[in-house]
């Protein structure tokens, strides 16, 4: 069995597309028009992680609510001060800044996107 990919629900998905791509340099690899909504699939660079954003005809005015039982997806970047300076850039701010998660060097930190989801990145140290 093979983990294909995880389904989140957005409000404006061109937002969302921005963030996706913009900040977490996924690729949209294609788009699926279903009855009632639009489906969009990134991927992330080596095609090892795909999302995929669900558009609704009918979508909440405030959004959706995320509830109590999603934690956040995690990403790995090489180097988070590249990413602090990429955010800085295109108007994004973390939710928590980066910090050492264990002392010996790995760092971590958190956005959000634009419908509220978190995401964490990690900058592992290798040794």
């Amino acid at each position: 069995m093979k983990f294909l990919h995880t389904m989140i629900r957005v409000k404006d998905i061109d937002a969302s597309l921005k963030f996706y791509t913009e900040v977490l340099d996924m690729k949209l690899d294609h788009k699926k028009r279903l009855d009632d909504c639009w489906l969009y699939f990134l991927n992330d660079k080596e095609k090892t992680c795909q999302i995929e954003l669900t558009y609704n005809d009918e979508t909440p005015e405030k959004g959706y609510e995320i509830g109590s039982g999603f934690g956040h997806f995690a990403f790995a970047v090489e180097s988070l001060d590249d990413f602090t300076n990429k955010i800085d850039k295109l108007g994004y701010e973390y939710l928590y800044p980066p910090f050492d998660l264990n002392g010996k060097g790995t760092k971590i930190a958190f956005v959000k996107d634009p419908d509220g989801y978190e995401i964490e990145l990690i900058e592992k140290v290798v040794w």
